[in-house]
């Protein structure tokens, strides 16, 4: 019954497509976030072998010769990887001074606990110590004065302070209290955003120094907006609602070869 790995991988791929959906259906609402999509690989054999290496009968068929699997029962498919659609989302106005959303391919640069992240999620607010954060309580960082290499500096040098007063951030990122500059956003664009790794609560990890772009962003801050998602509903329910049905017709086919190797099984205990 080794026929029955080809539906056994494809309720396997459905039901990674299923977990990824769910996951981008729950953050529909999460400000700054990514969907992520599920790529497929699939393996056939007359792709392997060639279609001239495949034994069919030149001649009129018979009932028998639609018996021949010609090695398609080592044909599967798998989940071939998962990537994060970077696509903008909508800027949802909010009249919070401290709420700010990126336009373009920019992203906020923050200190985690194991260093320096990046994130597009923008609802900020002051701290205890007077320190901008994150509603993780991250602080966020501002811009390296050298721009030579943002990854080289200390990030524990980089925190912003803002006192009371007015505060106004303009498209770039700098940041005025009581009509004062005292600070700039380090806003930072990735020469292969594809490099980023999710690593949970809307934060990104860059693993290669060089992948920090070194010239001019070409992204704008907004103040008093929020990124939304980019998950769009309606495609994220038909998406699921496939896969389930997907999901459940695997059952059937893998429930009917179980069937059929119990019947053999039972039919071979008789002699």
């Amino acid at each position: 019954m080794k026929e029955l790995w080809v539906p056994l991988s494809g309720a396997i791929s459905q039901q990674k497509l299923l977990d990824t959906v769910s996951n981008n259906i729950a953050n529909i609402n999460t400000a700054g976030f990514k969907k992520d999509d599920v790529v497929f690989k699939e393996y056939l054999t007359a792709l392997d072998k060639g279609h001239d290496e495949i034994d069919l009968p030149n001649k009129e068929w018979a009932p028998e010769d639609f018996n021949k699997s010609y090695g398609a029962e080592n044909s599967f498919v798998k989940v071939d990887g998962t990537y994060t659609n970077f696509a903008q989302g909508e800027l949802r106005p909010t009249g919070n001074s401290l709420d700010l959303a990126i336009k373009g391919k920019g992203m906020f640069e923050v200190l985690a606990p194991n260093g320096a992240r990046f994130t597009r999620d923008g609802a900020f607010s002051i701290n205890r110590d007077g320190i901008l954060v994150n509603k993780d309580g991250f602080p966020i960082l501002s811009k390296f004065e050298s721009q030579n290499n943002q990854a080289a500096s200390n990030p524990v040098d980089r925190l912003i302070h803002i006192d009371s007063g007015k505060v106004v951030i303009n498209d770039s990122g700098d940041i005025f209290v009581n009509d004062t500059k005292t600070s700039s956003l380090s806003l930072v664009e990735f020469e292969d955003q594809n490099a980023l790794v999710k690593e949970g609560q809307g934060i990104f990890i860059n693993k290669f120094a060089d992948n920090i772009k070194k010239s001019e962003t070409n992204s704008s801050v907004h103040q008093g907006f929020i990124e939304n998602s980019n998950v769009n509903a309606l495609e994220e329910m038909t998406n699921m609602i496939k896969a389930h049905r997907n999901f459940e017709s695997i059952q059937k086919v893998i429930k009917a070869y179980d069937n059929m190797a119990a019947r053999s099984y039972s039919e071979l205990t008789k002699f």
